[in-house]
This record gives C-alpha cells, structure tokens and sequence, in this order.
C-alpha cells in the first residue's frame, strides 16, 4: 500500500470502538423504522423468530466473512477485492464486487439522508407542540406539506448530509470513532427512555404479546423471505460498511466474537423499538400493519394525545436521527476511503467531493416527491427506484457474492488463519457459508425479482 493509502487505514482504537463503529452502521433507519412496520404487516411473534434464526444463521456467517475480507485487504472495497482476488489466484474481475458494493452505500445514502431529514423535522414539529390534539388528517396533511416542499426538505437534507461529512472528514478516530463513543450510549439511552414510557401506557403486556408471542398460522413463505431479507439488510452487508469497517481492525482482535456482539447489539436494538413503540399503538388503538407510514403519521397520532407526548415525540425522532447518522457516515466511507487511495486526495477533499454528489442525488430524491412526482422508472418515483435497487437487488447480490468468494474461491487456510477460530467453530462457519447461505441468499433474489 501507499504511504496515503497506510494514513488512511489508522486503526481503532479498541475492540470496544470497532463494536461500537459496526454497531451504529448497522443501527440505522431499518431498526428503528422498518423492522416495527414489517413485524406489524406480518403478524408479530412468529415474524420475530424467522427473523432472528434468519440473522443467526445467515446474517452472522457472511458479516463474519465480510470483516475478514475487510482487514486481510486493509484498503477499500475496491482495492481489498483487487488484493483478494489475486491472492487466490481468481479472476480480476473479482474487484467489481467492490464497486457494486461501494455504489449501494452511495446511492442508499443519496435516499437515507432525505428520510434522516424528514426526522430532523419533526423533531421540531414535535417540539413546538405540531402534533398536540390532532387527528388522523391532521397528521397526514402535516406529512403530505412536508412532501410537497422541496425547499424543506432540501434544506434538512443539506443540513444531514453536512454533518455527516463533518464527521467523516475528521478521520477514523477523530471522527468515525469518537462520533459513535457518544452517539451509540445516547441511542440506547433514548430507547431505554421510550421503552420505560411505553411501560406505562397500559397496553405494554399487549405489546409484548404482540412482539414475542408466536402465531404461525400468520407465517407464509413470502414472511420468511422477508425476514431473510431484513436480517440480511439491517446488518448492513453487501454496501462496502463492513468491509472498510474491518480494514481498520487490530489484527489481534476476535473476528468471530466482535461480530456476535454486533448482530447481537443490532437485533436488541430492533426488539427494542419493536416493544418502545407496539404498546404505543395498541394504547391509542392505532393500526399496527399500517405499513411505512407507522413512524411519520401513525405515532405522531399517539404522541398528540398522550402526556408528555411533545416530549417523548423530541425524544423518538432524536432517536431515529441518531440511528440515521450512525449508518449515514459508513455508507459514504468507502467512496471516501477510494478517493483518498487513487486520487491523491486528503480525507477533506475528498469528503467534499462524494458529500457533494452524494447531496446531488438527495436532492433529485427530493424533486421525486413534488415537482418531478410524475416521472416514473418501472412504475416507482426516484426514490422507490433506489430503494429497490439497492436493499432488493444490489445488496443480495453483494451478499451472494461475498460468500461465494470466501466459501469457494479464497483458500480456506486464509481464511483459517485470518478468523484463528477453534476447529470445529471454523468448520461450522465454514459450512455455513459455503452451503447454507449462497442458497439462502438466491432464494431471497429470486424473490426479490418475482420469480416466485
């Protein structure tokens, strides 16, 4: 490597700072705001269990398989897959994997700071009482003007997009690193607050009833897809994250381990939302498979009407701010990472180069939901398009590829020495994603593009 590419890959500081890191890219908008949807639309209890074996058995294995090839190539996506690939002695083209990677974290972000900025907004809506005895129209019209302003949204989305770099420019430690020491604590913080809220809304049993009792009358095989599917997504694997991630862990740090922490901290995360915001609905007789609109006109419904619902409104879009950013600035640190490593640029430089094209597709994002509303791309605005290519269509591939490549094509004994796993824990990773997950993760494909 270069002397630039070596300054970029510092390492962390800790084990405890890399958990920290992976964490909060994995935390992000589809803990905090998907997984409740989804639970609701599809029954519960029983959804919750596919989902958690789904993430045991094919989340864990190819996260493990990811961090691995992300600190044996110590460089980007790009550059790492480059290095793999000729190590194994295996097709060149191998490094393009990286790029697909590299581009599903850019266009995701282009979309995921506009939704991070519909949150910064009803921060203040909540906080200056917008949701204080409304109803359900109510609600719905305050969504729908948001939507309709693209100067709002542009202006959160600028302002997202803004501190996102912030951070990111400073560097692993400087930035990365000392973003999530604070931001990780205060997003549990904050859960811990709304789940002690939720406790006193006199329909909690309900909730937990809800979230953990299984029904699997409700269970059909396009659930279990879709709990596939989430396990994969929320993990943030197949987008370059983990890959760049792991290329700034210590090599005398436990593969294995860290990553049961992190899929772990993840899932706890989900559950919690899960059990801060069902008791919530079922309080104020809202509709719990109300699909994506639960977070943006659903419990602003519900914090209107209950006290201290300004307050706990403040400190749920907090929270789904703070799990945004998280994700946000790992999305955009392997374009980054890139830019640094062949293009002679320093880490600022090159922030304000992919911030600022990343913050020009937010805004066509924005122009998708107003003034270029009738522009369709297969029937879905700007918008649905890049939500469907990347978490349905680039990611699984990204995923599929990442086990094919460390199962089939990576000698073993890389791999062996790399994750310094007992024996027979290498052999049942090993098998798992040699075997299990290439299938698992063409299943949820195949799906995905209505094959069946």
């Amino acid at each position: 490597m270069t002397d630039k590419t070596q300054s970029i890959h510092k390492e962390w500081s800790s084990r405890f700072a890399f958990i920290l890191a992976a964490t909060g890219s994995a935390v992000g908008l589809g803990n905090i705001w998907k997984f409740p949807y989804i639970t609701g639309e599809n029954g519960g209890g029983a959804f919750v269990l596919v989902y958690l074996l789904c993430v045991a058995g094919l989340g864990v294995p190819i996260m493990i398989a990811e961090i691995m090839m992300g600190r044996r190539g110590r460089q980007s996506p790009v550059n790492t897959m480059q290095t793999l690939a000729r190590e194994a002695g295996a097709d060149p083209r191998w490094h393009y994997l990286g790029w697909m990677g590299m581009a599903a974290g850019f266009l995701i972000l282009a979309y995921y700071s506009v939704i991070a900025g519909w949150s910064m907004a009803y921060i203040f809506k909540a906080f200056f009482g917008g949701f204080f005895s409304s109803d359900a129209a109510d609600i719905k019209a305050l969504f729908d003007d948001l939507m309709a302003s693209p100067v709002q949204q542009i202006f959160w989305h600028t302002l997202f997009m803004v501190i996102t770099m912030q951070v990111v420019m400073r560097g692993v430690r400087g930035g990365l690193e000392k973003a999530v020491r604070f931001f990780m604590p205060a997003l549990f913080f904050l859960l811990l607050i709304l789940v002690g809220y939720a406790m006193t809304s006199g329909s909690y049993q309900q909730g937990l009833d809800f979230l953990f009792t299984p029904d699997f009358s409700k269970i059909d095989a396009d659930a279990v897809l879709t709990a596939m599917g989430h396990a994969f997504f929320t993990l943030s694997l197949g987008m370059g994250a983990i890959m760049v991630y792991g290329s700034y862990l210590p090599g005398h740090v436990s593969i294995a381990k860290t990553t049961f922490f992190i899929a772990g901290a993840d899932t706890v995360v989900a559950l919690l939302a899960g059990i801060a915001i069902f008791p919530l609905v079922f309080a104020n007789h809202l509709e719990v498979a109300s699909g994506p609109g639960l977070i943006f006109q659903t419990l602003p419904l519900a914090f209107g009407h209950m006290g201290g619902g300004w307050l706990f409104g403040v400190l749920f879009f907090l929270l789904l701010f703070v799990a945004a950013l998280t994700s946000s600035i790992s999305l955009i640190e392997p374009g980054v990472a890139w830019l640094v490593e062949n293009r002679d640029m320093d880490r600022a430089k090159a922030c304000v180069w992919a911030g600022s094209a990343c913050w020009l597709l937010g805004v066509a994002v924005v122009f998708s939901f107003n003034i270029w509303a009738e522009y369709k791309f297969f029937g879905k605005n700007l918008f649905g398009l890049l939500d469907y290519l990347t978490a349905n269509l680039m990611l699984p591939i990204g995923g599929l590829c990442i086990a094919v490549f460390t199962g089939w094509i990576m000698k073993s004994a890389h791999a062996e020495q790399e994750l310094e796993l007992p024996a027979e824990g290498f052999k049942v990773w090993y098998v798992l994603i040699r075997n299990f997950a290439p299938p698992a993760v063409f299943l949820v494909f195949l799906h995905v593009i209505g094959v069946f």
